[in-house]
This record gives C-alpha cells, sequence and structure tokens, in this order.
C-alpha cells in the first residue's frame, strides 16, 4: 500500500528522527477511539490554515491584505468555534486569487505569502474532506483541547526577529512531517476509506514540510544566517518534538504522546 510512498516518507522519517510509539498505532486504531481521532484530526486541518495565516499577516502583507485573509477564514473558525453555519464552504473557495500583496522590504514576503496561501487552501480542503467523513459516519462535531504537542515547541520560540520566524517556521516544518508520518503509520491499521484518504495527504503534508524548511532557510539567509542559525534550531526542535511524541501522555489526540499504561 505504502511502497510508491517510500521515496517521499524517508527524508520525513530522517528528520523527525524517532517514530510514533506502537502504542499510540495500537490506540489509535482501535474503533472506539476513531471519532475522536477524526474530530481532532478536523481541528488540526484548521489549526494548521489559521498558523499559516499568521504568518502571513504578521510579516508578510499589509493591513488590507491582513482583513482580506480573516475574512476567508471565518466561516471555518464561525463554525467550528461558534456553532454558526451549517459547514458549508463553498462561499470562500479561491476568494484570495490575486488579492494579497506582499510587503516589499523583504524578498521572501513574496515566498511566504504564495507557499502559506497555497497551503492554507489545502488544509481548507482537508479540513472539508473529513467534515464529510465525519458527518457520514453520524459522529458527532464538538470542539476539543488542543494537545499539548504545538504549544509545547512554541514555548522555545526565540524573543527577536527574525529568529522568532525562523523557529516559527521550523516549527510548522514539525508539525507537517510528524502528520505525515502518523498519516502513513494509521493508514493500514484502519478501515479501506480512512486508509485512502490518508494516503492521499502524504504527498501534500509533505510538500507543506518542505516549504517551511525552504523558508526558514530563505528568511536566515537574507537576514542574519548567524543568529537564525537554522541547523541549530532544527537540532533542538527535534529533541523537544521527540520527547513531546516519545513520553507519556494522560491526553489522546492525532498528535499526542504515548498513552499511559492501562
Amino acid at each position: 500500500m505504502l511502497e510508491k510512498y517510500t521515496d517521499l516518507l524517508t527524508p520525513i522519517n530522517q528528520f523527525l528522527g524517532c517514530e510514533t510509539p506502537h502504542t499510540w498505532i495500537q490506540k489509535a486504531s482501535q474503533s472506539e477511539h476513531l471519532p475522536l481521532l477524526l474530530i481532532d484530526h478536523m481541528h488540526c486541518e484548521l489549526k494548521a490554515a489559521q498558523s499559516a495565516a499568521f504568518l502571513i499577516r504578521k510579516y508578510a502583507i499589509d493591513d488590507a491584505s491582513a482583513k482580506t485573509l480573516l475574512s476567508w477564514l471565518q466561516p471555518y473558525e464561525d463554525f467550528i468555534y461558534r456553532g454558526i453555519g451549517e459547514g458549508d464552504f463553498s462561499g470562500s473557495k479561491n476568494e484570495l486569487i490575486g488579492e494579497l500583496t506582499a510587503r516589499p522590504e523583504y524578498a521572501y514576503n513574496q515566498d511566504i505569502l504564495s507557499k502559506m496561501v497555497r497551503l492554507i487552501k489545502e488544509e481548507l480542503h482537508h479540513f472539508e474532506q473529513v467534515l464529510d467523513i465525519i458527518r457520514a459516519r453520524n459522529i458527532p462535531i464538538e470542539y476539543v483541547q488542543a494537545s499539548r504537542y504545538a504549544s509545547g515547541m512554541i514555548k522555545h520560540i526565540r524573543t527577536f526577529e527574525p529568529a522568532a520566524l525562523v523557529d516559527k517556521l521550523i516549527i510548522g516544518a514539525y508539525i507537517e512531517a510528524r502528520s505525515c508520518e502518523r498519516f502513513a503509520k494509521l493508514a493500514p491499521c484502519l478501515d479501506e476509506e480512512i486508509a485512502k484518504f490518508y494516503i492521499s495527504l502524504l504527498r501534500s503534508e509533505a510538500r507543506h514540510y518542505q516549504d517551511y524548511i525552504d523558508l526558514a532557510h530563505q528568511v536566515a539567509n537574507a537576514t542574519d544566517p548567524k543568529r537564525c542559525d537554522v541547523s541549530g534550531r532544527i537540532q533542538l526542535f527535534r529533541q523537544v518534538e521527540n520527547e513531546l511524541i516519545s513520553s507519556v501522555d494522560p491526553d489522546f489526540k492525532f498528535h499526542s504522546g504515548a498513552p499511559a499504561a492501562q
């Protein structure tokens, strides 16, 4: 099933440095945990889009463009966080084509804008795909608290620029890479519909990881490579991420750590 994705997954696994614990795969494979897994996966897709939108707003575009960007995400946020709407997002599609303008001070702003807008579109499409599966299976849609995963890395972000931006991009790369690894690990363990869906996500998740890493190097090279220290920060966040993934975690979510013993 996954043989043809070896070339794609090998660099992902090398970047991550550790595999998802087998105990997490076992728990995630149990049918009673599938509803929570899917609900949290849906939330994660929206959070990924929101994180990319934050980077665009903070670093790459003017205030007028930022308002346009926020209006694009609002129907999804209203649906998940406020219970507003029926979950039909057809009116939001492709609104941003040609409508956002990159700030001119850094050449990489245009690349941040282009790569992150593409990522947002794909993550929101994935959100809708998960939502369709959830509805088809009559799983109640509810809000779930985020796991410790992203916040556990965010607290290590440096407080000065452009190093803070580099750290945020590296964290984005780890989140996307771990998502890709988990989709691949889970696919053989779940039913055919979910397996096909998760395999269909591998290429986009791998590209998102690579886009984040490429942008981190681009920002560092354009500003202050020594202070930004991309390679060193990748190593630091690998250690932090591996600890979050490998250590015992009382919570169970898509990015949670090793399940506590029953």
